[in-house]
């Protein structure tokens, strides 16, 4: 099979694994066996553990300069602690697919962050791009069913939007590093140092996780968000973005929604009202204008 084929099928493979992980999570917590920051060190704990041994059975000799050591600790920060701290704490909250629509926030934060601090021009264009996106985001999250039950919902997709931020502060940091370091070094490096960071946040949640009551089904579920949720999607990304590049690799961020909002309805039986839907057609609307706009730039 070509390299690019593999890519393809990677990125793609990643996207449905990520669109899996939303209600894969939400199984796990309305079910009442794990709260959110228990989840989240079992995640990225086995995951660090994993990529580990991955580097047992290929080691890659490299060398970590220490100019660069800053630079590691804030994509810890802001790639993994307080992304994924906020992530499933705002997914506990939210619906599957308001978190999904939210997150494809994510280019249009960047191009916000790269005209703010890279001092990147804001043409007409772009600018429209960003309006409507960003206009989607507030229908979604102003709609009747974020401002109900409680404001739980509203809170859930705050915590969502800030993990987006989060995460695209990342994206930008992590950018040197990949160029100058192996992908996966990189990646292993990130999630050893976001471990340490969340262990004193999520200690107390994960013992009190009550193993005893698990069924084969919920360690099935919880085996899909560690396993292909998180480390088979972060390598098939990297691998991904090796092959084909940033852009196109970026592009499959806009099936993630899709199959999430098909998987939501199915098995968790989330409703596509018309709110969502107008709120959907913005967001995309917004991405892929100021998608476009970049790559014509």
């Amino acid at each position: 099979m070509a390299n690019k084929l593999k890519a393809h099928l990677a990125l793609l493979g990643t996207n449905i694994f990520f669109a899996f992980n939303y209600t894969a999570v939400k199984q796990l917590l309305n079910a009442g066996l794990v709260k959110p920051f228990g989840l989240n060190l079992v995640r990225v704990g086995i995951s660090m553990i994993l990529l580990w041994i991955l580097f047992i059975f290929k080691p890659v000799k490299v060398v970590i300069y220490k100019k660069d050591i800053g630079r590691f600790i804030l994509c810890a920060l802001t790639g993994i602690t307080i992304n994924q701290l906020l992530f499933l704490k705002g997914l506990s909250f939210t619906f599957s697919i308001h978190a999904s629509l939210l997150m494809l926030t994510t280019p249009i934060l960047i191009t916000i962050i790269a005209a703010w601090f890279l001092k990147e021009r804001l043409n007409r264009n772009k600018i429209i791009g960003l309006i409507i996106g960003l206009t989607g985001a507030i229908v979604l999250v102003t709609g009747k069913e974020s401002t109900g039950e409680g404001g739980k919902v509203l809170l859930g997709d705050i915590l969502i939007f800030l993990n987006a931020i989060s995460y695209t502060l990342y994206f930008i940091l992590v950018k040197p590093l990949m160029l100058k370091y192996n992908p996966v070094v990189v990646i292993r490096m990130i999630f050893t140092i976001g471990f340490f960071m969340i262990l004193p946040f999520c200690i107390k949640e994960f013992i009190a996780i009550p193993w005893q009551q698990f069924t084969t089904n919920d360690y099935l579920v919880l085996g899909l968000i560690v396993i292909c949720g998180t480390f088979l999607a972060y390598l098939w990304n990297v691998y991904g973005i090796k092959i084909l590049g940033a852009s196109i690799a970026g592009a499959y961020i806009y099936s993630q929604p899709v199959f999430a909002t098909a998987i939501a309805i199915v098995v968790l039986g989330e409703s596509l009202t018309l709110n969502k839907i107008i709120a959907a057609v913005m967001i995309f609307a917004g991405v892929y204008l100021t998608n476009k706009v970049n790559s014509n730039a």
